[in-house]
């Protein structure tokens, strides 16, 4: 069987590739990269003949074949992505799959990484991080998002654009509170920045577009404020639970009841309801 190197390379600077990596490319009977342009600026810095492949998302399928029938013949394989660790919001993971399930050996051969590099140089904890990866484009699919990780006490790390920089900064506040943050941009470049500060504070920084690629870090929850929060919840939860025990007293219907809290309460109408339907049910097994 074959071998498969899932290669990390410079995010900016081409001095931050290692000895290893460039064996490996050196080495390689195929090199599949993201953009093969970028990868061939790499190989050509360091005098390596091989021409990159392109496997990206529009092309993954056909390219994991090519790669799978190459690491079949036991052949040496090397993905690299854009820039950084390969597969981190990056094309590959069908690829590593297949690789596997078909017992070829998968090695990392580790490197640069935008999310530790920004990290680092934030100023926040880093004994404990979850990655979001980019943000969905639909608002609402963002909002759930960030509503999961609101009272996580570990720090958050994302990648955005420079165009959507400024709202994200703004949806980040709006949902998480004005946390402490980091926005580390063009990192190991010429024009590498990390600018902190609290949320609203680097929204006021970032009212212009931003340029370069972008990595935002921020604080996580205060266990403190996320024990509060619990507290108010259950309080209105139970709040909630006694108008739905006493409008189904007066002999209001499930549909009347759960328009009417649900806009009291600020619930989904859907979920208020169901709350009716047990609370109901409860009471008709009552003795």
């Amino acid at each position: 069987m074959g071998r498969l190197h899932i290669v990390s390379t410079p995010i900016g600077n081409l001095e931050d590739v290692t000895l290893r990596a460039l064996r490996v490319l050196r080495e390689a009977d195929l090199v599949f990269a993201e953009d093969t342009r970028r990868t061939r600026i790499l190989l050509d810095r360091h005098g390596i003949a091989t021409r990159p492949r392109s496997l990206h998302a529009h092309n993954e399928t056909s390219r994991t074949r090519e790669a799978l029938a190459a690491l079949a013949a036991g052949g040496n394989v090397a993905l690299v992505s854009d820039a950084g660790t390969p597969l981190v919001s990056d094309p590959g993971a069908k690829l590593v799959a297949q690789a596997i399930a078909a017992g070829d050996t998968v090695v990392s051969v580790p490197g640069p990484s935008a999310v530790l590099a920004a990290l680092a140089v934030s100023g926040l904890s880093a004994d404990a991080f979850t990655y979001l990866g980019f943000l969905p484009r639909r608002a609402s699919l963002r909002r759930t998002r960030l509503e999961r990780f609101r009272d996580a006490p570990e720090t958050l790390v994302l990648f955005e654009s420079p165009r959507r920089l400024l709202p994200t900064l703004r949806e980040l506040q709006h949902a998480l509170g004005d946390r402490a943050a980091c926005v580390a941009r063009e990192l190991t470049k010429l024009h590498e920045e990390a600018v902190r500060g609290r949320l609203s504070e680097l929204a006021q920084r970032f009212r212009a577009e931003a340029r370069g690629e972008v990595t935002i870090v921020v604080e996580g929850a205060d266990p403190k404020q996320s024990r509060t929060r619990d507290n108010c919840s259950d309080s209105a939860t139970a709040n909630l639970d006694q108008r739905i025990l006493a409008l189904l007293e007066e002999g209001r219907s499930p549909r009347e009841i759960s328009a009417r809290l649900a806009r009291q309460f600020g619930v989904r109408r859907r979920e208020v309801y169901a709350r009716v339907v047990r609370a109901a049910a409860a009471e008709r097994s009552d003795p």
